[in-house]
């Protein structure tokens, strides 16, 4: 019943019970990433009349994030080339990396030097700041 109630109501573990309708309905799968990501478009690659494109989307395996899609579906995903990865002989880039998840709001996410997260205190002034005083 929990699992209902998930699928029901929550879209950041997965899909929604009404994305999963749409999907079995108007979807055909494309294909799969190393992730376990399924990359969806409206089924035959049909024009939608309201977009005037075809309907592209994922659903996620696990935690519904943006970043996880990879470089090689982002530009399918998004429009940038018609064909999905795989049909197409896909090779990496030698400047592409492998994924890393986001780190934002976790305890191992990027804070810069002057942060005031970064080591508990924040550095004092080089004295190149002079305060504004209403006086003045």
């Amino acid at each position: 019943m929990k699992q209902f109630f998930l699928k029901f109501f929550t879209w950041w573990n997965g899909q929604t019970f009404g994305t999963q309708l749409w999907t079995k309905r108007y979807g055909e799968l494309v294909g799969q990433d190393e992730q376990g990501n399924l990359y969806y478009r409206t089924r035959g690659g049909a024009i939608d009349p309201t977009l005037g494109f075809e309907r592209r989307w994922v659903v996620y395996n696990g935690y519904a994030e943006a970043s996880r899609i990879p470089p090689s579906w982002h530009g399918w995903i998004h429009h940038v080339v018609d064909v999905p990865p795989t049909e197409a002989n896909y090779q990496p880039r030698e400047w592409e990396k492998p994924h890393q998840p986001n780190l934002t709001g976790t305890a191992k996410a990027y804070r810069p030097s002057g942060s005031t997260l970064a080591s508990g205190r924040r550095p004092k002034a080089t004295g190149d700041y002079q305060p504004w005083t209403p006086a003045n």
